[in-house]
């Protein structure tokens, strides 16, 4: 349970951040976004301040519930501290774990499904037939919307050849196939005959199976046996986590310019959010999204959608 928010009702929050970063940065790692945001790294965690025209809108995480006490005493302190014009009130939520975090409440899930561009009845029988057959598993398959996500990126590109890692049952291989241009080609990567053997039928159905090359191998092979010219114009990342770094290297190297990766499952259940998770696979993860967003060859946004998506654009 190591995750704490505050929203600190004051008129001054972009002095007081200021204040705050600038005197901690003798003691802790600080930084200072252009957009006004801030950034304080101490030693038994980190907290980030968002300032608004009404508020101060306080994150802090650390590795466990002792080590997040001692941050927000830090923060509360020296906050308080800065504010003598006016008595701060600073109430922290409690304690929460990142694995209950909800980056798209139900609620709000249910209406996104109801309101993007419905899957046809081949996508809905593939997701049937992909419950019936996969039980608990199924839950890797992606949502309607964001394969209806994935179907628009691909047509705003004009893609012609895409690289899918990951292809589970094909839900995903389906909506890209769809909307590449004419002629157009997807390279389709997995390990499994049995599962990415549920959705030939459907692929045949849609039309576009004369489009998609299925190679069963382990994809970094696959990859690796590319030109390493930038011929790639749209590739999705949805496969085992620890090795998303190597692929989305080997992709960008040959992502065109104006292409684009967009990756799946960068909040891992929100547990990527929370520092008390130390397994491989979220230290894996929270790595490459600080090296996207800091990989001078792209452009990136990291989006709220389903359990976290980033798009990188080449530049």
């Amino acid at each position: 349970m190591p995750l704490a928010t505050a929203r600190v009702t004051t008129d001054r929050s972009a002095r007081y951040l200021k204040q705050l970063v600038s005197h901690m940065g003798h003691k802790a790692t600080t930084a200072l976004a252009p957009d006004g945001r801030g950034t304080i790294t101490l030693a038994d965690g980190t907290c980030t301040l968002t300032p608004t025209s009404d508020r101060l809108e306080l994150t802090a995480a650390a590795a466990d519930a002792e080590s997040l006490a001692r941050v927000l005493d830090v923060i509360t302190r020296h906050l308080v501290r800065f504010a003598t014009q006016e008595e701060l009130t600073v109430e922290w939520t409690a304690p929460i774990d990142g694995g209950e975090l909800e980056p798209t409440a139900p609620v709000v899930g249910e209406y996104l499904l109801g309101h993007h561009t419905p899957a046809d009845d081949i996508l809905g029988e593939l997701a049937v037939a992909t419950r019936e057959a996969t039980a608990g598993a199924a839950r890797m398959q992606v949502s309607p919307d964001e394969g209806t996500l994935l179907t628009m990126l691909t047509r705003l590109t004009g893609a012609r050849f895409a690289v899918e890692v990951g292809v589970f049952t094909g839900y995903s291989t389906l909506c890209i196939a769809r909307g590449l241009a004419d002629g157009g080609r997807l390279l389709a990567c997995d390990v499994s005959e049995e599962w990415t053997a549920i959705g030939r039928p459907y692929w045949e159905r849609a039309g576009v199976a004369d489009r998609i090359d299925l190679r069963i191998a382990p994809a970094l092979e696959t990859l690796r046996a590319l030109d390493a010219e930038p011929l790639i114009d749209l590739a999705f990342i949805d496969a085992d986590k620890e090795s998303y770094p190597a692929y989305y290297e080997e992709i960008v190297r040959r992502l065109r310019p104006g292409g684009l990766v967009v990756l799946d499952n960068v909040f891992l259940g929100g547990r990527v959010l929370d520092p008390a998770y130390q397994e491989e696979r979220y230290l894996v993860m929270r790595r490459l999204n600080d090296l996207i967003a800091a990989d001078e060859r792209v452009d990136s946004v990291m989006l709220p959608v389903r359990d976290g998506v980033t798009i990188a654009r080449r530049r």
